[in-house]
C-alpha cells in the first residue's frame, strides 16, 4: 500500500462526479476542451472539492460545463477502474439528474461543446467517448 510523504497520509485515488441527463431519446454530452481525450465526448463532470458532497459536485460541474441547472440527482453507479483515465486513479460517482426542458445547453468552463445528442447515434459507435463514459452510457441504458 502506497503512502503519500506529501499529505503525510495514505496515497488516495481522486473522487469526481458526473451527471446523466437524458431528454426523451437524447442525451446531454459536452466535448473535452483540454487533455486529455481533447475533442472527445463525455458526460458533465469533475472532481469533487474538498469539504463538498459528490451529490452537490454533479450538478455544480452540470452547471459549470453546460449552463444548466439540474435538480434531483440520483445515484446510478460508481465507476472505479484504476486505469480508467491515464492521469491517475480517478472513481467517479454518476448521478441522474434532472434539467427542466425549456433550459439549453450552452458551453462553459472546460467544455468545448455541450449538446442533447440521439441515444442511437451514440450507440452506433460513431461518437468517440472519452475514457469509459462509453461504458457509463450502456449500463445506465442496460445496453
Amino acid at each position: 500500500m502506497a503512502v503519500c510523504d506529501e499529505c503525510n497520509g495514505w496515497l488516495n485515488p481522486a473522487l469526481a462526479a458526473d451527471s446523466l441527463v437524458r431528454r426523451g431519446d437524447d442525451v446531454l454530452l459536452i466535448q473535452r476542451k483540454f487533455p486529455p481525450m481533447a475533442g472527445s465526448w463525455a458526460f458533465p463532470g469533475g472532481f469533487v472539492e474538498q469539504g463538498e458532497d459528490p451529490m452537490h459536485a454533479a450538478v455544480r460541474e452540470l452547471k459549470e460545463e453546460t449552463g444548466l441547472d439540474g435538480e434531483a440527482p440520483k445515484l446510478v453507479m460508481v465507476m472505479g477502474d484504476p486505469q480508467r483515465d491515464p492521469r491517475k486513479h480517478i472513481v467517479s460517482i454518476v448521478y441522474e439528474v434532472e434539467v427542466s426542458e425549456e433550459q439549453q445547453p450552452v458551453a462553459g468552463d472546460d467544455a468545448a461543446d455541450a449538446r442533447f445528442w440521439p441515444i442511437t447515434t451514440l450507440l452506433s459507435g460513431d461518437v468517440e467517448f472519452a475514457g469509459d463514459h462509453f461504458t457509463i452510457l450502456q449500463r445506465w441504458l442496460n445496453q
